[in-house]
């Protein structure tokens, strides 16, 4: 990774990568790389890995691979199936295996993100899955930086970061609802944070911008819960 900068803006390039079943998981997905995008100089890709990809067991599609060799931060995503990554999300990790023994990877910004129908899902093991594959690449994982929402009697579904997750963007989605109702108002505000600090941090770890750390006191948070339950009651 070397500074560089396009219109003399440092550039920086984050791609989100997801695996996505029904469509929940890619709303998530597209939440994050909008927050991503909202960084000046900041060139957002967002890549989907394929169930048709996958031959005998094996991903593989050699366009993504180049782009995330060239990739400053990766945010890698799945659905939590059987309390794991989805086994199409697993072959892409497999897949990567070039770049562990080559070290393509090292030092790039990693972070990541995951869906379920039930509350808890045992999303954790996801989570933990998608940054011990980080660290065994070498990367530098980045989890979200919030305080927890409906953790009190005033909080509802549409708090920000209504699971209390921090290795990584937890979202939950009902069973029986379509993808254009994935996760809730706060998880998607959740997502858009996650991945403008992911950008924000890719942009200080190649160039060196100056990097301000935002922070929201327990108070400011539950302020902004509460005009997100405002904003999706009216």
């Amino acid at each position: 990774m070397t500074a560089n900068a396009v219109d003399g803006i440092p550039h920086a390039t984050v791609t989100v990568v997801c695996h996505s079943v029904h469509g929940h998981t890619r709303l998530l997905a597209e939440h994050l790389a909008e927050g991503a995008r909202q960084v000046p100089g900041v060139e957002v890709h967002l890549v989907d890995v394929r169930a048709e990809d996958v031959t005998a067991g094996r991903w593989h599609d050699s366009e993504v691979m180049a782009l995330l060799d060239r990739s400053d931060a990766i945010v890698l995503g799945c659905p939590t199936l059987m309390g794991s990554v989805s086994a199409v999300f697993k072959a892409f990790m497999e897949a990567a295996f070039t770049p562990f023994t080559t070290q393509v990877w090292k030092d790039k910004l990693a972070g990541g993100f995951t869906m379920s129908a039930s509350q808890s899902g045992d999303k954790l093991t996801v989570l933990q899955q998608l940054s011990v594959f980080a660290a065994q690449l070498g990367m530098q994982w980045i989890g979200v930086g919030d305080m927890p929402g409906n953790n009190w009697s005033g909080g509802t579904r549409d708090d920000l970061n209504r699971l209390g997750s921090w290795l990584g963007l937890m979202s939950q989605s009902h069973a029986d609802l379509g993808p254009e109702d994935a996760g809730s108002p706060g998880d998607r505000v959740t997502a858009q944070r996650y991945g403008e600090r992911i950008a924000r941090l890719a942009q200080r770890w190649v160039n060196g911008v100056p990097y301000e750390t935002g922070r929201m006191t327990e108070h400011e948070t539950r302020a902004l819960s509460a005009s997100l339950r405002e904003a999706a009651a009216g």
